[in-house]
């Protein structure tokens, strides 16, 4: 899923826009969230984080936080296709230090 990232405004927001059916129903393709740069704060298990893809760093995606341990996450899309989404279930766990925002 490769995502729009744009400043939204002067108190360090991004507007993030979803690119794919991964998220669906939740987000859906097309759909604008707003979220905060990434900054070391607490992430929270069910929280959408945007983070760089640990086989290709040009790819940007957002799935939900389902498992954390050892500052690592396991993340999921929320369509329930299991071929709907590359996730944690293809990649593994993702270093924290890959998030680039969090959703508000």
């Amino acid at each position: 899923m490769f995502l729009g990232l744009e400043q939204a405004d002067c108190m360090g927001k991004m507007q993030v826009t979803i690119r794919g059916d991964s998220m669906w129903p939740s987000l859906k393709d097309g759909q604008e969230i707003i979220c905060s740069p990434y900054g070391g704060q607490t992430i929270s298990l069910n929280q959408v984080v945007i983070f760089t893809h640990p086989f290709n760093n040009s790819i940007i995606a957002a799935k939900r936080v389902k498992q954390i341990q050892d500052g690592k996450l396991f993340v999921e899309g929320d369509n329930p296709d299991p071929t709907a989404s590359d996730d944690s279930h293809n990649f593994g766990w993702i270093k924290i230090e890959s998030i680039v925002a969090v959703a508000d």
